[in-house]
């Protein structure tokens, strides 16, 4: 691959470019790719992501956006390993689903949600890289789909304000799993071609997939100035130390843990092992001048923390 050909890496992008309105193409594209119909994004919303108080824990949405149709579109990428990560995209929905209704209003008011989550880690034990899930409801003793309408016509909740037919697959939530270090295909089909970019930064010059021929203009390395290329390689260059400090602490408390012959034990050294790599990374980063905001979207540590060390 040639300087000229060399692209950002999605997560970089996510955080510096793709939240401005003028760059939507992107988003709309890879979310055009995974729900399989054309989306057109027609707000760039203020998320947690771009809120000061980096401890907050709603502070986890990289970019939120609303479609044609009214829908909230959650984009979050996930860097390193998290426990509570089913958890956390569970409240992350559940909280704009709770942001679109005040007092007294009808619930007829509340729009899909779509969260869509990019893994730069190996997760789960499934061998796919793309995973999708949404809230389906199957008969305990038929095993029938009854929810799953075909016609108007069929027996449904109807919402009271609109008197229209609402099919649960219109507002119940969707999330999306891409787990990027599990793509090892050959990029024939939009999504892979979408999994090739996000994993090696790498765009074919003859692509039709949706968003990438936007993100071949817009993300291009050597459109950005002296400055930002220096500073994306050394975000580059970080996040690599922070995942080999983390994979070595992970082993290291493994080994501790299966020592000492106890679960808890385990558990322990698993915490300690992350909490002390995290802090190893962020006074690396400290003393190369890195941002204390690079340094905790990296390593998950508050400004304070960051500031004590």
């Amino acid at each position: 691959m040639t300087e000229k050909s060399k692209y950002v890496r999605f997560d970089w992008a996510i955080k510096r470019i793709l939240r401005d309105k003028a760059n939507k193409e992107v988003l709309e594209g890879l979310i055009t790719v995974l729900l399989g119909d054309p989306i057109k994004i027609t707000e760039i919303l203020e998320s947690e992501g771009n809120q000061d108080a980096r401890e907050d824990k709603t502070n986890r949405v990289d970019v939120k956006a609303k479609t044609s149709a009214g829908e909230l579109i959650i984009v979050e990428v996930q860097l390193t390993k998290e426990r509570d990560f089913f958890q956390r995209i569970l409240f992350g929905t559940a909280k704009n689903i709770t942001d679109q209704i005040g007092i007294g209003m009808d619930y007829a008011v509340i729009k899909k949600i779509y969260s869509i989550n990019i893994l730069y880690f190996d997760f789960g034990r499934g061998d796919d890289y793309a995973y999708h899930g949404m809230t389906t409801f199957t008969g305990m003793t038929k095993k029938d789909s009854v929810l799953s309408y075909k016609s108007a016509n069929e027996e449904c909740y109807i919402a009271k304000s609109t008197r229209r037919v609402t099919f649960p697959d219109e507002v119940f939530p969707e999330y999306f799993l891409l787990i990027v270090d599990k793509f090892n295909e050959v990029a024939r089909t939009p999504i892979e071609e979408w999994m090739r970019y996000l994993k090696d930064a790498v765009i074919s010059d003859d692509t039709t997939a949706p968003g990438l021929q936007a993100a071949r203009e817009k993300l291009a390395y050597m459109s950005m100035t002296e400055k930002e290329r220096r500073a994306y390689t050394d975000y580059m260059v970080s996040v690599h130390a922070a995942r080999d400090a983390w994979e070595t602490s992970i082993d290291e408390a493994q080994a501790k843990g299966h020592a000492a012959g106890l679960e808890e034990g385990h558990a322990a050294g698993l915490v300690e092992g992350h909490a002390q790599a995290n802090i190893n990374n962020a006074r690396r980063m400290k003393q190369r001048g890195f941002s204390v905001e690079d340094i905790s979207d990296i390593t998950g540590l508050t400004p304070e923390e960051i500031g004590q060390l």
